[in-house]
């Protein structure tokens, strides 16, 4: 089975597309194209081992036409050669045609329409008309691709049941104590993260022996602030980290961080991070979302402290510093929660078989 998996928005090393999906593709015997922005993002394309990565340019702000016409000339010249195209960005629906008579799959990440109405880019008079523009491409998609859906919540927006494919993490079977005086984020850098908040908590913890690091991309608005609390001393920010060394800067800490804004698409999502951190035996500190706060309740392997309250995230902070059994239950429980629960490994056939389901064998030589 051959798959080409696209996206021009995504980084080439994104958890859910290439250590999650392209890996469990990869595990079963299948040969992989995976066509990202490597360029853009500093990566080298890659070929061996059944996966051969093609350059595409980036989608970014509103510049996305180069980016759509040449996913479009991609697919259109190897569609052909492949059982299925896996397309993770909603934007590439509009190419999609290009595929011909190959399936195409539709990776739902997010709620798209909320998603869109909080791009900084987008002018405010026109957010709900964009929202229901997505809409809009979201319901002709249903009748001409097929669905993968990150969350249960997102049926919802879909006339039609499709399969379910949870975001959840590659969980190890034991992990160290969380002793050490460093509390991380992992994930986009924006305002509505909490980009403001977690570098107020770096400020609040200063003097106390203990450090906030931040790990990942930033968009234009908030990259200013965290290069000036960077050269300030009061965070850590590292940019964007290969899952393998994200993952050995959570391993160990004090706590992670998801202190999400109340935004729409965030009220139906897990967010990946928390499941993350549960993975590695952090405990969690997060804001009040649903999902979030189902997960730490449900784990016991955190706290929930208020929207907006970097005071409350001090708070807990030093709370779990100053208990170290109360610590070490917290991570304990979320580990043992998320080899339960939350295992990308349980997961992995599962997408395999709906991929599967969705593809269309061609006959070659």
């Amino acid at each position: 089975m051959r798959a080409l998996v696209v996206t021009v928005v995504h980084h080439p090393d994104d958890a859910r597309i290439r250590h999650r999906q392209i890996a469990a593709l990869l595990a079963a015997g299948w040969t992989v194209t995976y066509a990202a922005p490597c360029t853009a993002y500093g990566v080298t394309p890659v070929r061996g081992g059944g996966l051969t990565t093609v350059d595409l340019p980036r989608a970014s702000g509103r510049r996305r036409t180069a980016a759509l016409r040449a996913a479009r000339g991609l697919i259109a010249a190897q569609a052909a050669d492949h059982d299925v195209v896996l397309l993770h960005d909603p934007e590439l629906l509009l190419v999609a045609g290009a595929a011909a008579g190959t399936p195409v799959v539709w990776d739902v990440h997010e709620d798209t329409a909320a998603a869109v109405s909080m791009k900084p880019w987008l002018p405010s008079l026109l957010a709900r008309p964009a929202n229901a523009a997505v809409r809009s491409v979201e319901r002709a998609a249903e009748g001409r691709a097929g669905l993968l859906l990150a969350e249960d919540a997102y049926r919802f927006r879909f006339r039609h049941a499709h399969p379910v494919v949870p975001n959840t993490a590659l969980v190890p079977a034991t992990v160290p104590p969380p002793d050490h005086p460093r509390v991380v984020y992992v994930g986009h850098l924006t305002r509505a993260r909490g980009v403001v908040e977690m570098i107020d908590l770096g400020r609040r913890l200063a003097g106390s022996g203990l450090r906030v690091e931040l790990i990942g991309h930033a968009d234009e608005s908030s990259t200013e602030l965290l290069r000036a609390a960077d050269h300030e001393g009061v965070v850590t920010w590292h940019g964007f980290l290969p899952l393998a060394s994200a993952m050995e800067r959570v391993t160990g800490s004090l706590a992670g961080l998801s202190l999400l804004h109340d935004e729409p698409n965030y009220r139906h999502s897990r967010p990946t991070k928390v499941i993350e951190y549960l993975a590695q035996g952090v405990p969690v500190i997060t804001t009040p979302l649903p999902l979030a706060r189902h997960l730490v309740a449900e784990s016991g392997g955190g706290l929930v402290v208020g929207f907006g309250s970097s005071y409350a995230a001090a708070s807990a902070v030093r709370t779990l510093w100053q208990h170290t059994d109360q610590r070490h239950a917290m991570g304990a429980a979320g580990h043992a929660y998320a080899r339960r629960h939350l295992d990308w490994s349980v997961h992995a056939p599962g997408f395999v078989e709906a991929l599967t389901s969705y593809a269309r064998p061609v006959s070659r030589p």
